[in-house]
C-alpha cells in the first residue's frame, strides 16, 4: 500500500479523504496548504500527492512547481470544485499525473488513485533504465581511461545490484558521492531518493536526530515529530560521507541499524523499519582509528563489507586530459576552447593535491582567462604553483635552503608552510603532509604545537 499526502485549506474534506484512503490500506498524512506540505515533503517519503488547487498561503500550482525546482518527484493528484478546461490543461502540463473535480464519490478517488500509482511505476522504472543504459553506454561524469579507474568502475558495476553496505575510501576530491550516485543509479533502487548526509557537518548533539528523527518535546526545540534521513531515504540509497567523523555514541546506534535496519526516534520507543541502502565514504584511515580506539571495531567490519579505493588524480595522471576537456566543456559555455599539449604536460607535472575536484576548479579558473584568447595555454596556469624541482627533476630537499645571514623566525616560517600547504591541499591534512614530507601524525602534531604556541 501506498503512503499518500492530502492536501486541502478545508479540514472536512483532508480528512474525509483519509478516511476513504484509509479504507483501502493507504497510509495517509495531511497537510492545509502547499507550503506544509512542501515541508513534509522535505522530511518524510510519500508515494502520491492529492492536493486542492485552490489554497491560501500557497496553492496547488505553486506547490508543484516548487517541488519541480527542489527535485521532488513524487505523482499529484489534483482536486478541485473549480472544474475549467483551462485549469485543467495548465494542471496536466506543470505535471500533474491526474485531475479530479468536485463532487467525487469514493469509487472515483480509489480508481484514479490506482492509476496515478501504476503511471508512476512505470515512470520510475522507465528512469532506472535509461539510467541503466546510460551507465552501461559510459554516458555518465565519470570520466576515465586509466586502467586503475576501470578497476574501480567494474568494482561499483558489480556491487551495484546487491544491497550490500559500501564503503568508498580516498582522499578528498577524489569523488567518492560521485561514485556513489553511480552505485545508486545502477542499482534497483534508482527509482528511489539518493541522501547524502555529511557527518562531519553534523554537531554531536543533533547526529542522532539528524539520522533516525525525533518525537516532539524530545529535546528543546523540538515542537514536532520530524523525520530523520533513513526514512527518507526509505527506497533508496543513504551514503553517508566523513563516516570516520561521526560521535562514538552514534556509532553504535548505527550498527544496531545496519543489522536489524529497524530505527527509534529520538524521544520515542516505537521501532520503526526502515528499508534502506546504506554507502559510506571517508578519506581517514579506519583501521588506524580502531586501534586508538576513536571508531568502533565491530562497525568498521560491518561497513567494510565491500571497500572500493579511490585512487589519487597523481597517480592515474592518463585521466588528467580527459577530465580536463571534459570540464571545459562544462565551464566553456558553448565557446570553442582548447587546451594547448603545453598546458596538458604542465597539468600532468603537478600533484593535484585536491585531486579531480582541484582540477576542476582549475579548469573553470582557466576557461575565464582564456575566453579572450580562445585557448588555454600554459601561461593561463600561471596561478598553480609546482614544486620546485632541482637540475635532474627532483624535488628540493633541505639542503636546497640557505639560512640568511641574520637567520629567520623558525616557528613564523613553520606557521606558513603550514598554511600554504593546507590552501594548496584543500585543508586535506593528509595531502598538506605530504606536501611538507611529513606523515600525518606528525603534521598533526606540528599544527597542535603552532595552535598552542
Amino acid at each position: 500500500m501506498a503512503r499518500i499526502l492530502v492536501v486541502d485549506d478545508e479540514e472536512k474534506m483532508r480528512k474525509l479523504l483519509c478516511i476513504m484512503l484509509s479504507r483501502r490500506g493507504h497510509d495517509t498524512a495531511e497537510a492545509g496548504h502547499g507550503r506544509q506540505a512542501l515541508q513534509m515533503l522535505e522530511e518524510q517519503r510519500f508515494d502520491l500527492i492529492i492536493s486542492d488547487i485552490r489554497m491560501p498561503v500557497m496553492d496547488g500550482m505553486e506547490m508543484l512547481r516548487a517541488m519541480k525546482d527542489r527535485d521532488i518527484s513524487v505523482p499529484v493528484i489534483f482536486i478541485t470544485a473549480f472544474a475549467t478546461v483551462e485549469s485543467a490543461v495548465e494542471a496536466m502540463r506543470a505535471g500533474a499525473l491526474d485531475y479530479i473535480t468536485k463532487p467525487f464519490d469514493e469509487a472515483r478517488i480509489h480508481l484514479t488513485v490506482e492509476r496515478t500509482l501504476n503511471a508512476a511505476k512505470i515512470m520510475a522504472e522507465n528512469r532506472r533504465l535509461r539510467e541503466e543504459l546510460k551507465a552501461a553506454t559510459g554516458q555518465d561524469e565519470i570520466v576515465y581511461v586509466s586502467r586503475a579507474m576501470a578497476q574501480v568502475m567494474e568494482l561499483a558495476r558489480q556491487v551495484a545490484d546487491q544491497d550490500s553496505v559500501v564503503l568508498l575510501t580516498g582522499e578528498s576530491g577524489t569523488g567518492k558521492e560521485l561514485l556513489a550516485r553511480f552505485i545508486h543509479n545502477a542499482s534497483q533502487r534508482s527509482s528511489g531518493r539518493f541522501v547524502p548526509v555529511n557527518c562531519a557537518a553534523i554537531s554531536a548533539s543533533l547526529v542522532e536526530s539528524e539520522l533516525f528523527g525525533h518525537e516532539k518535546g524530545a529535546f528543546t526545540g523540538a515542537d514536532r515529530r520530524r523525520s530523520g534521513k533513513f526514512e527518507y531515504a526509505a527506497g533508496g540509497t543513504l551514503f553517508m560521507d566523513e563516516i570516520g567523523d561521526l560521535p562514538l555514541e552514534a556509532q553504535a546506534k548505527l550498527l544496531r541499524v545496519l543489522q536489524d535496519k529497524r530505527i527509534q526516534r529520538v524521544g520515542g520507543n516505537e521501532e520503526i523499519y526502515v528499508d534502506v541502502r546504506v554507502i559510506c565514504a571517508t578519506n581517514r584511515d579506519l583501521e588506524e582509528m580502531v586501534e586508538k580506539g576513536e571508531f568502533r571495531k565491530d562497525l568498521f567490519f560491518r561497513i567494510n563489507v565491500f571497500p572500493i579505493h579511490l585512487p589519487p588524480l597523481r597517480e592515474r595522471k592518463e585521466d588528467i586530459e580527459p577530465l580536463a576537456n571534459y570540464f571545459l566543456k562544462r565551464f566553456g559555455r558553448g565557446a570553442e576552447l582548447e587546451i594547448t599539449p603545453a598546458a596538458v604536460r604542465l597539468l600532468a607535472s603537478y600533484p593535484w593535491p585536491g585531486n579531480v575536484r582541484e582540477l576542476s576548479n582549475a579548469i573553470e579558473r582557466a576557461a575565464i582567462l582564456g575566453m579572450k584568447e580562445g585557448r588555454i595555454t600554459e601561461r593561463t596556469f600561471s596561478f598553480l604553483t609546482l614544486p620546485d624541482t632541482g637540475p635532474a627533476g627532483t624535488r628540493k630537499g633541505a639542503d636546497a635552503f640557505e639560512l640568511p645571514a641574520d637567520g629567520i623566525d623558525l616557528e613564523a616560517l613553520e606557521r606558513s608552510l603550514a598554511r600554504q600547504a593546507l590552501e594548496r591541499s584543500g585543508n586535506n591534512q593528509s595531502a598538506a603532509a605530504r606536501l611538507l614530507g611529513l606523515s600525518r601524525s606528525k603534521f598533526r602534531t606540528l599544527l597542535k604545537g603552532l595552535k598552542d604556541a
